[in-house]
């Protein structure tokens, strides 16, 4: 048996017992899951370890690398830009960054970049990337830049699963004179006193880190995966396979200090929650601002991941898959491996979830998806 550490308000016992049952039936390493209700914590939960060792219990302070989880942060820095009156998410991106003109992209304006549809889904494979120069941020920013887009802009979705953090965290830095994890830390995560920094700065915080496991394929998902990329074209390639980031790249020091604004954030359960929280309660967004931000785009299946979906702002919208409960108009952003924060304002609700040991999905794991469902399970 699992020993759950934390709280539960009464009602929610059904999300204690889906946390519990993680651990019993889906192969939870270590896990937190956190729930707000009009800014109140309602559950706040953590358990396991924080390495496949089984050495260092899961702590309620426990950073984890929450992968594109990060992604709705960084889309935040921009719609706090826009909402103050500094950022039009209408205008060119090169009325901000000038370089980014090259190759036809003149035209692209800053919402593309946030939902996936500019064409620069990465850096093509004539030039080879590796994870290494992913932590010089002039030079990937200067190679995105010139590059070409891999499908017309606007005229459907690619997963930007690398090149949104740079994108869009290069149109924060021209707009605001500092770089993305500092107008982060200035704007978001500090005025709500929430534990989660796109990269980190100091050593007592790398020693709370967790060390995440790679998922363990069955040979038939690895199968399809190859197929998969050996069905693939440039745009896919581009966002995936270059460079093909690995799940114990994310371990390495390195990446935790680098400014990875799509793919490096480290933060708690509880610091997600609360961030999608201040949503809901209007702290950090204006209703006007938050309008524009869950504004769907149009469902259609993207060309880099094959699922359908439809995007907002930077966020996943829940549509017919109800990833963020059962209202089809709430939103958040899941990581690769299983990780996810996500808020329903006509509700109040809003949710954070980490854990360490990854799954295949880029979203919707089974889970992330237990768990939300039990949020909602006291209501049928």
């Amino acid at each position: 048996m699992i020993e759950i550490h934390g709280e539960c308000a009464a009602g929610f016992e059904p999300v204690r017992a889906a946390f519990e049952e993680n651990f019993e039936r889906r192969e939870e390493l270590g896990a937190a899951f956190s729930v707000t209700r009009h800014g109140e914590t309602v559950v706040d939960l953590w358990a396991g370890w924080a390495d496949p060792d089984r050495t260092t219990p899961w702590r309620a302070d426990t950073l984890t690398n929450v992968w594109s989880t990060t992604k709705g942060m960084t889309a935040l820095c921009a719609h706090h830009l826009a909402d103050a009156g500094l950022l039009d998410l209408d205008a060119p991106v090169s009325g901000y960054w000038p370089e980014f003109a090259a190759a036809g992209k003149q035209d692209v304006p800053v919402r593309w970049l946030l939902s996936h549809r500019s064409g620069v889904t990465g850096i093509g494979l004539e030039r080879p990337v590796t994870v290494e120069e992913l932590y010089d941020w002039d030079h990937v920013t200067g190679l995105l830049a010139a590059q070409a887009p891999l499908f017309e802009p606007g005229t459907a979705s690619g997963y930007h699963a690398l090149s949104f953090g740079f994108l869009v965290g290069e149109v924060v830095r021209r707009v605001s004179g500092v770089d993305v994890r500092a107008y982060f830390a200035e704007h978001v995560a500090g005025p709500l006193d929430a534990d989660f920094q796109i990269g980190l700065d100091s050593e007592d915080d790398l020693a709370r880190c967790s060390t995440l496991v790679e998922p363990v394929l069955s040979a038939e998902t690895a199968g399809a995966l190859a197929q998969a990329f050996a069905n693939a074209g440039p745009a896919a390639l581009a966002a995936l396979a270059n460079p093909r980031v690995r799940g114990r790249d994310a371990n390495e020091p390195a990446w935790r200090r680098a400014i990875l604004p799509a793919l490096n954030g480290h933060g708690t359960a509880r610091a997600i929650a609360t961030i999608y929280g201040a949503l809901a309660s209007g702290r950090l967004l204006s209703d006007k601002a938050l309008a524009n931000a869950r504004e769907g785009q149009g469902r259609e299946a993207d060309v880099v991941g094959g699922l359908g979906n439809e995007w907002a702002l930077g966020f996943y919208l829940g549509s017919e898959e109800r990833g963020f409960g059962p209202n089809p108009r709430a939103f958040g952003h899941d990581g690769l491996g299983g990780s996810s924060g996500g808020v329903d304002p006509e509700s109040g609700i809003a949710f954070g979830y980490t854990m360490n040991r990854m799954g295949p999905l880029m979203r919707d794991d089974p889970r992330k998806m237990a768990l939300v469902n039990a949020i909602w399970s006291r209501e049928r």
